[in-house]
């Protein structure tokens, strides 16, 4: 079973493919300490990822583009994903 440092790791490498301007990932797993889910080592997680990948596109959209890049990590090792998907703030 990979360690949490290995698990975000490889999230990071997963999401690089969007080219994020910003990336962040928090492990969250021990506030559902006891959850069903949460046994045998599935984490839970939430992202931030600010990416010009996801200009024009709805939040669906983007969500769909990050679970693409995680869809064979899921349910193990991330058992739960939330996350914030942004463009990149454009100046007036």
């Amino acid at each position: 079973m990979p360690d949490n440092t290995d698990r975000i790791d490889l999230i990071r490498a997963r999401l690089a493919a969007l080219h994020p301007v910003a990336l962040d990932i928090r492990d969250d797993s021990h506030l559902h300490a006891g959850h069903a889910g949460a046994q045998g080592g599935a984490g839970h997680y939430h992202v931030h990822i600010v990416s010009s990948d996801f200009a024009g596109l709805s939040p669906v959209a983007r969500h769909r583009l990050v679970y693409d890049l995680l869809h064979d990590l899921i349910p193990y090792p991330i058992h739960a994903l939330a996350l914030d998907a942004q463009a990149p703030q454009t100046k007036p």
